[in-house]
């Protein structure tokens, strides 16, 4: 075929494609470098009808979405997995900490115990059923009006100056690119922050090493009540259920990678846990990440086959699901206004734009395998009295009309050991959303939001009222 039929054929196609998002392109063009490809500029659908578009959609994400939808705002929602809820919905998290915060928090805690989805007493430290969490945040979204697209990826972003105005998500449908006047990160490693240019670290200092990834498994057993005391919230000491957990995992012959391993209750015989550490992954690397999702998926089949031999209590346990993601403590941290710090731990720092009080913890898990064998997790000697998180530290340094929630915030190593857990997560989200929409309707930049006008908007719409 010469070129002019190739270049016709190559038309042909992408017209018969009925996808008006999709074109086809011919790579022909000489190559400067073996190592190098030159992608064909190309023009893409623009979409212009959003106040605010929220990148990710875990437990900051959804949050900040349903609340800037509620504040009057048109709102897109975009995700790469094929559920709304991140961390605790396509990585099986499980549980619910530093959850005693108004809200949000408390609304998805009601609507769960109505739904006899959530396990515990009280605001804190409460398990649930991730399918529940899902419908329930999916119905969320529609009765907010929030416009949400699944298994779609932001791939790149646009400034003019110092303002993003512009992104491209990749999908089914293609490229297509997206414009608004605010956007929030919730992308939980910072992925929007980071192609918009943004400064960042990773990791203990400004890369890796990084606290390990796990990865979570739903398992169904023949009878929970016999296992009891292997299982967190009972009423055997804080501490036994996990001793007594990898005492059952080496009878049956098994190091487990992480030293702490842990089952939790979700309903009738089925349980949650979490038994494994990944080490020195950086989460931004696809093919370390993958490597490790390979890796523990074995080990969880293969400590269950083992513990189904012993019989006993453990008789016929089985996996009933591992997550599609595995789970991640360490992405980017991007860099804002405010930099919440260990300091902030230590004095229990107070701030005027304080949007959320944390007060878990610094949780700090072993970033080796040989730390695993003398201390599964840490607190780097660091006791937390109850901090502010500042709007500031949502709002990005180096980009206007750019906010982030969630984990991604900006903080220090020690500090996110603390706040990145999902109570905070889901109040940095109310934040966001309410400060975006603010922005949005009055043609302003997140960072001229005053947060008293942020907190009046949160009482109007019946959040923290």
């Amino acid at each position: 075929m010469n070129q002019s039929s190739r270049r016709q054929f190559l038309t042909a196609l992408a017209a018969a494609s009925g996808a008006s998002s999709m074109r086809v392109f011919s790579a022909e063009r000489p190559q400067a470098s073996s190592n190098l490809f030159h992608e064909v500029a190309r023009d893409l659908p623009l979409n212009t009808n959003a106040d605010v578009i929220v990148c990710g959609a875990g437990p900051a994400g959804v949050t900040a979405a349903i609340t800037a939808a509620r504040a009057g705002a048109r709102v897109r929602l975009f995700e790469a997995h094929g559920a709304l809820g991140g961390v605790w919905t396509s990585s099986l998290l499980g549980l619910l900490l530093d959850f005693d915060k108004p809200g949000f928090n408390q609304e998805l805690v009601r609507r769960l115990r109505e739904r006899e989805a959530i396990h515990g007493p009280g605001k804190d430290g409460l398990t649930y059923h991730p399918e529940e969490m899902k419908a329930l945040l999916e119905e969320l979204c529609v009765m907010a009006g929030v416009h949400v697209q699944l298994h779609t990826r932001v791939a790149a972003a646009h400034r003019e100056g110092r303002q993003l105005t512009t992104i491209v998500t990749e999908s089914k449908s293609g490229r297509q690119a997206w414009r608004a006047p605010v956007f929030i990160d919730t992308t939980g490693d910072g992925d929007l922050g980071a192609l918009a240019g943004c400064e960042f670290e990773i990791g203990v200092e400004r890369a890796c090493p990084c606290q390990p990834l796990s990865m979570c498994a739903l398992l169904a057993v023949k009878d929970a009540t016999a296992l009891a005391g292997l299982i967190y919230g009972t009423s055997a000491p804080a501490d036994q259920p996990k001793r007594s957990l990898i005492s059952e995992i080496r009878r049956a012959g098994i190091e487990p990678s992480y030293g702490a391993p842990i089952l939790f209750p979700v309903r009738d015989n089925l349980l949650l846990t979490m038994l494994n550490h990944e080490y020195g992954i950086n989460a931004t690397d696809a093919a370390q990440v993958t490597e490790a999702t390979l890796r523990a998926r074995a080990e969880l089949h293969k400590v269950v086959r083992a513990l189904r031999k012993l019989g006993g209590a453990w008789e016929g346990v089985q996996i009933a699901a591992t997550p599609e993601q595995i789970g991640i403590r360490d992405g980017r941290r991007i860099r804002g206004r405010y930099i919440v710090g260990k300091g902030d731990l230590v004095t229990g720092a107070r701030h005027d734009d304080a949007v959320v009080r944390a007060s878990y913890m610094v949780d700090v898990h072993a970033v080796t395998p040989e730390r695993n064998k003398t201390a599964a997790w840490s607190n780097e000697g660091v006791k937390t009295k109850p901090y502010d998180i500042p709007l500031r530290a949502l709002i990005a340094r180096d980009v206007d009309g750019l906010m982030m929630a969630g984990r991604c915030i900006s903080g220090d190593f020690i500090a996110h050991a603390s706040y990145r857990v999902t109570g905070n997560a889901v109040a940095m989200g109310e934040a966001a959303g309410v400060v975006s929409a603010l922005a949005a309707a009055s043609k302003r930049l997140p960072h001229e939001v005053a947060w008293k006008e942020g907190e009046a908007k949160l009482k109007a719409i019946g959040h923290r009222a």
